[in-house]
């Protein structure tokens, strides 16, 4: 039993909470964050599924006029780390008045956190749960096929490598470097100057800078940033002349998944998804498999414009396992590759970037670190693709990882030790989940 570790999970939830919403984590995350939210609230479901509710609910009030729901929704503390005044969301008309958001989104795990809140409560409640939801999930999942699926292939398209959630994640970065390097951030490169500004900033005076991106990955995706904000969040302006516009095969998957959980509450308070999207949502299943890549046996993410894969391995191209859309064949595949102790079979698993990338850093934040975010996903996956066994082994591993170490932001995969910022709020509400699942 782990009851022991459920109330200390318990406790570092109720530490962050900052009424109505919950902070990832002290001093480094002062602001509400999407995905986040949608995994405090899968724990939260387990112990107080009315906070959970109010959980989801906050983030629909940061929801833009389009139907996006940010990533970010700014907490108004005064905390300065990634200012409201850099995304500037007001020079869009679509955004919210009265509240300062990000201009880009994050991993769509919205209908994810509601059903799961959902299975708490009685059928009666769980309807007007639904019903009370329904209009803001149906207008995201709308937006995402009207506006980031260009191609009208069920595919939607990233600008901006937060959108993933895995911020720093080698195949974006090589993406990046291809494209969106400028030359003053070259320059800052060639004369080392990168080193003198990680020491003014604000993460890697509370992390030791190794367990961080590097200074010109996070001048880069700040640059980004700067010019999404000069294009006014325009859709159909950033896509005009960026080539850097990726189809993210982890963000795709989860987004499939996102979609059967739609069609889930759908018929459950009997409600209608327009013919449109419905089309866009039955070719996404299809679509995803143009990510596998036959020669490698494994899935990669794609650049919107040339359609050509990023041969850059990495945990995203696992995530197919949560979308529940591929065949048994792939998803055995899969769990191979999950199992090669060369690859993602680590003794504290699963790490970000595979063992034998020339990228791996077993500390550097989405570089190799293992993530309890990203192992709940693979295992909520194994589970529905029938690998019980699989699905046990990395739940309990998971959970010896955190009670070995603590509630961290990420684990190094080798010995398990605790990095970046702590007590961090999702590694505690989905030690909660996984534990209440692995005493049942």
């Amino acid at each position: 039993m782990h009851n022991e570790l459920i109330q200390k999970a318990i406790e570092v939830l109720k530490y962050n909470d900052v009424g109505g919403w919950t902070r990832p984590a002290p001093g480094l995350y002062p602001h509400q964050w999407l995905w986040d939210s949608c995994f405090v609230a899968i724990g939260m479901s387990h112990y107080n599924p009315k906070r959970a509710q109010q959980e989801i609910m906050s983030l629909f009030k940061g929801q833009w006029e389009n139907g996006m729901i940010p990533h970010m929704i700014f907490s108004g503390d005064g905390e300065k780390h990634l200012s409201p005044n850099l995304w500037d969301s007001k020079v869009s008309p679509l955004s919210p008045r009265k509240l300062e958001t990000s201009g880009i989104t994050q991993p769509p795990l919205l209908t994810q956190a509601v059903v799961s809140i959902g299975q708490k409560l009685s059928s009666h409640e769980r309807r007007n749960w639904y019903k009370k939801t329904w209009p803001h999930l149906l207008a995201y999942h709308q937006w995402f096929y009207a506006e980031r699926s260009p191609h009208a292939e069920g595919l939607v398209v990233l600008i901006h490598p937060w959108e993933t959630g895995l911020d720093n994640t080698p195949p974006w970065m090589q993406a990046m470097r291809q494209h969106q390097r400028p030359l003053w951030i070259k320059a800052i490169e060639a004369i080392r100057a990168d080193k003198l500004i990680e020491k003014l900033r604000k993460d890697t005076r509370q992390v030791p800078p190794d367990e961080r991106m590097s200074t010109a990955e996070s001048l880069m995706l700040v640059n980004i940033v700067r010019r999404l904000r000069r294009k006014h969040y325009d859709i159909d302006k950033i896509l005009l002349r960026s080539h850097f516009a990726i189809e993210d095969v982890m963000f795709n998957s989860l987004l499939i998944r996102g979609n059967q959980l739609l069609t889930e509450i759908a018929k459950d308070i009997r409600k209608t998804i327009p013919k449109e999207t419905l089309n866009y949502m039955n070719l996404a299943p299809k679509s995803l498999e143009n990510l596998w890549d036959q020669q490698d046996e494994q899935y990669y993410s794609r650049t919107f414009v040339t359609q050509k894969p990023i041969r850059e391995p990495s945990i995203a191209s696992l995530m197919p396992l949560y979308s529940g859309v591929i065949t048994k064949k792939r998803a055995s595949q899969l769990v191979s590759a999950l199992k090669n102790t060369k690859e993602y079979g680590t003794n504290f698993p699963v790490p970000s970037v595979p063992l034998s990338s020339e990228h791996f850093s077993q500390r550097r934040y989405w570089q190799g670190p293992s993530w309890v975010n990203t192992n709940w996903l693979i295992i909520d996956g194994l589970e529905r693709y029938g690998f019980k066994r699989e699905a046990a082994q990395l739940r309990n591993r998971t959970l010896n990882m955190v009670d070995k170490s603590g509630f961290f932001e990420y684990f190094s995969p080798i010995d398990g030790y605790g990095a970046g910022i702590s007590p961090f709020s999702w590694t505690a509400a989905l030690t909660i989940d996984l534990a209440k699942t692995a005493d049942e």
